[in-house]
């Protein structure tokens, strides 16, 4: 028998975290830009009256908070994912991608106007892909592999001249 030719890889945390943190910071600015393009161009009340203006009021800050913790909650979830799951991208990318689109569909049910409806979850399905896009991102620049063991045997080597063996 074989010994496993190389050995499984694994995420460093800081990389991790400090991509996931930048993430956030991405959810958040891009929550509050979504917010100021239905507002102020579209003159759409996304999450406030239309008195309270383009900035509308403590819910955008809310809203962009929200937008930063599920891209710490997504980072939390893809490190748990690669300590205990095998294919964990496969996986990540198919739980945030359903997240993502509850996320878009559950403002369409709201009883507001039809507008904000929309508008809201268009905000959160741009969210929700940036969130999904970047994280993938920051594993792949996260995932270390270990150094290659050049005196391990190749699978199917079962001797060194490749003839049957003994």
């Amino acid at each position: 028998m074989t010994a496993p030719h190389a050995q499984a890889g694994h995420l460093d945390p800081a990389r991790l975290w400090s991509g996931g943190a930048a993430t956030a910071v991405v959810a958040a600015l891009t929550a509050v830009v979504g917010i100021l393009l239905a507002r102020g161009v579209f003159d759409v009340p996304v999450l406030a009256p239309k008195g309270d203006g383009v900035w509308g009021d403590a819910n955008t800050m809310a809203y962009a908070l929200v937008a930063a913790a599920g891209a710490l909650v997504a980072t939390a979830l893809v490190q748990v994912l690669a300590a205990t799951t095998p294919r964990f991208r496969t996986f990540f990318t198919w739980i945030m991608m359903l997240a993502t689109a509850v996320a878009t569909i559950a403002p369409l049910g709201l009883d507001v106007a039809p507008s904000s409806r929309v508008a809201t979850s268009l905000i959160n399905m741009v969210i929700g892909i940036a969130i999904t896009s970047i994280t993938n991102v920051v594993v792949r620049s996260a995932y270390r592999r270990p150094p290659p063991d050049y005196f391990a045997p190749n699978p199917g080597d079962e001797t060194e001249l490749g003839g049957e063996p003994w």
